[in-house]
Order: structure tokens, then C-alpha cells, then sequence
């Protein structure tokens, strides 16, 4: 038996499903923009060293921190051990109410632990 209703609620729970995850995509985007927007105001050297530490150390970008902010706090806090405090400040004052939801709220616990 065919059951149309069931076929709309298959589609809506589709795309609901990737509502959420474009919703957490964009999350990803604006967290790493930030990151690098606050980094790259501070230099280029040192912004260029810690891209290159997250490669060496861990095989990731700074594009792939977002799901491992384990590897970025270790190699920030090394290349920037004095700015560390500083730079989640200002990328969760940038970040403004993002800084509430919950994925990126899980990642800032992270860096702040």
C-alpha cells in the first residue's frame, strides 16, 4: 500500500536533517572566520606558525578545528602563550549570541578548559 503522507514525512524530516546541518556548517564557518579574522590582526608570522603546527602536529587545517578544538588549543597556546586568554575573549565578543548555541558553545568549552 502507498501512503502519501508518509512519503511528506519523509521529506520533511530530509530536510529538516539538513537544515541542521547547513545550520551547523554555517556555525563552522563563522567560529574559523573569526579565529582567523582575530589571529591575522595579530600577525602574519605567528598566524602562518600556528597554521603550520596544526599541520605538522595533528594533519588537520584550520578549516578542520572547529571539530578538533583539542589541537587548537594545544598549538595556539604554544604559539601564542601570552594572547591565549585574549584571543577566545575577542572571538566570543566577535561571535556575540553564536557563542549560545550549542555546538559552538561545546567548542569554547573546550578551548576554555
Amino acid at each position: 500500500m502507498y501512503f502519501p503522507i508518509l512519503e511528506k514525512i519523509k521529506t520533511i524530516g530530509r530536510d529538516t536533517k539538513m537544515a541542521m546541518m547547513g545550520r551547523v556548517e554555517q556555525h563552522k564557518i563563522a567560529v574559523i572566520s573569526c579565529l582567523e579574522t582575530v589571529l591575522m590582526g595579530m600577525g602574519n608570522t605567528k598566524y602562518h606558525m600556528l597554521v603550520s603546527k596544526l599541520d605538522s602536529y595533528y594533519g588537520i587545517t584550520i578549516r578542520e578545528c572547529f571539530e578538533h578544538p583539542e589541537h587548537l588549543k594545544s598549538a595556539l597556546k604554544e604559539v601564542y602563550p601570552e594572547n591565549y586568554n585574549h584571543i577566545i575573549s575577542e572571538m566570543k565578543a566577535r561571535l556575540d549570541e553564536l557563542v549560545n548555541e550549542k555546538d559552538v558553545a561545546g567548542f569554547f568549552n573546550i578551548m576554555e578548559s
